[in-house]
């Protein structure tokens, strides 16, 4: 058998009130938030005394999600630099398909985002970007050229 979709990505946060305003603004829609603890999240992630806010963000065209974890118990831990460069080993972005790229940039720039680099073309297909939003979480821009 073999996979029937990629479901959704988890990012663990400490702010996640400034990360889900974040997405929100990029374009996603909060699906859902709620607390969640118990035994069978124990059981399945294999921490004990878990208790943690998520949230769920969907693109708008609810086929890709997004799922942040605020973890009140047991603390977080940072496994890498705050602001780890792109050859850092493990997962470094999420790309997303943006329609009109230097408008989404000026958006996220109100919450705090930055560019990694610069906007960059690639030949006459892409135009293409990296931002580092809140908590170092970087997320691609890619708009399509006609």
């Amino acid at each position: 058998m073999t996979i029937q979709r990629m479901d959704n990505v988890l990012i663990v946060v400490d702010d996640l009130d400034a990360v889900i305003s974040f997405f929100v603004e990029l374009g996603m829609e909060l699906e859902g938030r709620g607390p969640i603890e118990g035994r069978w999240v124990e059981r399945v992630i294999g921490i004990d005394d878990v208790r943690q806010d998520v949230a769920m963000l969907r693109t708008p065209d609810g086929h890709g999600r997004i799922e942040l974890a605020m973890f009140h118990t047991p603390t977080a831990i940072r496994a890498e630099p705050t602001d780890a460069p792109a050859n850092t080993l493990g997962i470094r972005r999420v790309m997303f398909a943006v329609d009109d790229i230097e408008e989404v940039v000026a958006r996220l720039r109100a919450h705090g985002a930055e560019l990694v680099g610069e906007v960059a073309q690639y030949q006459s297909v892409y135009r293409l970007c990296y931002v580092r939003g809140p908590e170092g979480i970087v997320v691609g821009l890619a708009q399509q050229l006609s």
